[in-house]
């Protein structure tokens, strides 16, 4: 049994009231550990914290700032194993995938936005008689909300700009999935980080999260998760006048048109509909096939999907492993009955799947959906599990108008070789995040975030060191 801290103030502590909720491993639907069920006590305690850490954090010189964040990416890539072992055991995803994708990723992160500060730049602007410069001043204590799917790497995507802008941070990661924001609260400590510049509050949405949102001396939040949430956060934070980032569901479609190098976009696809169990907000979930090479694409993709391997996440063949919570299990497989409801056709899975050893585990086979409306629930709802539809189409109007046909616009991916189209398809599709030929390729500088239901403002890059400051125009008359 592992029972997880809180990290408050520099130290690693129980929570005030003594809770703690289990902690489950999806690969054998048993709990493992306990984590930390915080109340209003604990947000109490770590804003103190914050609040008398600030004024020494914001005032610290870039340079020594940007050398705690590079330790600390120092120090979780000398982990890579220990943090990998502990991302697939806590979020159920193949180790091999922890190995290459979230744990590089979130030292990546601090990486990144420990150089980045150094390179923060602000404006000036001359006039005939005077001169305005613009600062670019932290805002305070900050609170960051994080989710399950990719643990480690979002929670770090949120807290590296907020602590290299010289803010404090109340972060919450999910209670789902807290082990490795637990095992950065030991890094930090070794790293030398000061003694309440971040604070890690374990525990579920309804105390840390809304607590969080609603404490009047938390300035800004950064949130990611679903739809539903972020709605009540604004809620609570328009009238507060506090900042709000807010990255939130998908409904991604991808669009595969005739003249497209055909392997590559086979290969990507089958990773871009079931990378961590379809459990990432940038995967497709809504594949639409130009008509003429529907027929041949169907039987591709089917027969690759099915030879994808469903099992235990720490062993190297595994590619697609358990559902991250019976929750979310229970939830996909809803969406599969409703499919077939709805007058879906189910290709491949569709089901549940046993392991032998693992009988007890949250496992679901990749599945794909044909003979869908595209204003069917299931092709305007977010599953967020291994679950595809497909749908042909005629035009590059047609295909526009399924494409953008939801609530959501987060990500897109294209596939074709003729430029103009591409050039067409993007400037026309409600997404925040067009890949062309590609998914997944990210550059850290651009920034991130969707239109529509799928999100309010950008991460990324200078979009995030923005956020996580507030400007102040300064005029000097000669």
């Amino acid at each position: 049994m592992h029972t997880i801290s809180n990290y408050i103030n520099g130290e690693l502590i129980a929570p005030c009231a003594g809770n703690y909720l289990d902690l489950y491993n999806p690969a054998i639907g048993q709990v493992y550990g306990k984590v930390p069920d915080s109340d209003i006590a604990d947000i109490a305690l770590a804003v103190k914290a914050a609040e008398e850490a600030f004024i020494a954090w914001s005032t610290t010189s870039i340079t020594d700032r940007s050398r705690v964040l590079a330790k600390i990416a120092d120090l979780i890539e000398e982990n890579l194993e220990r943090f990998a072992q502990a991302e697939s055991i806590d979020n159920g995803k193949p180790v091999t995938l922890a190995k290459s994708v979230d744990i590089p990723r979130s030292a990546s992160n601090f990486r990144f936005f420990s150089q980045a500060i150094t390179q923060f730049a602000t404006q000036a602007h001359e006039m005939t008689d005077a001169i305005n410069y613009t600062l670019r001043q932290p805002i305070g204590v900050i609170g960051t909300i994080s989710p399950w799917n990719l643990p480690l790497y979002l929670f770090t995507w949120k807290i590296a700009p907020a602590l290299a802008a010289g803010n404090t941070v109340i972060a919450k990661p999910s209670e789902i999935t807290p082990m490795t924001a637990y095992l950065l609260s030991e890094i930090c400590m070794e790293a030398g980080l000061p003694k309440g510049v971040l604070n890690i509050v374990h525990g579920d949405g309804i105390k840390v999260g809304a607590e969080i949102t609603k404490h009047p001396k938390i300035k800004a939040i950064s949130f990611t998760g679903s739809t539903r949430v972020g709605k009540e956060i604004a809620k609570i934070a328009a009238p507060m006048f506090k900042k709000v980032s807010l990255e939130m569901g998908g409904k991604n479609p991808n669009l595969i048109f005739a003249d497209c190098n055909y392997d590559k976009m086979l290969n990507t696809t089958v990773r871009s509909s079931f990378s961590n169990q379809g459990q990432i907000c940038l995967c497709s979930s809504r594949l639409y096939i130009e008509a003429s090479i529907y027929e041949k694409f169907k039987k591709d993709f089917v027969e690759k999907v099915k030879a994808l391997k469903v099992g235990p996440p720490d062993l190297e063949l595994t590619n697609i492993g358990a559902i991250v919570s019976k929750l979310q299990y229970d939830k996909v497989l809803s969406y599969i009955k409703l499919a077939k409801e709805e007058g879906g056709t189910i290709l491949t899975g569709g089901e549940a799947v046993f392991p032998e050893g693992y009988e007890n585990g949250w496992y679901i086979a990749p599945t794909i959906i044909e003979g869908l409306d595209n204003d069917c629930r299931t092709n305007q709802e977010e599953i967020f599990g291994p679950v595809v539809t497909l749908m042909p189409f005629q035009t590059d109007e047609e295909v526009l108008l399924y494409a953008n046909g939801t609530d959501y616009g987060l990500a897109c991916t294209v596939w074709t070789e003729n430029i103009s189209r591409a050039n067409r398809i993007a400037k026309n599709i409600h997404s925040g995040i067009v890949w062309i030929n590609t998914w997944m390729l990210r550059d850290l500088r651009t920034p991130f975030g969707g239109m529509k239901n799928s999100g309010v403002g950008r991460e990324g890059g200078v979009e995030a060191l923005r956020f996580f400051t507030e400007p102040k125009n300064v005029c000097i008359q000669f």
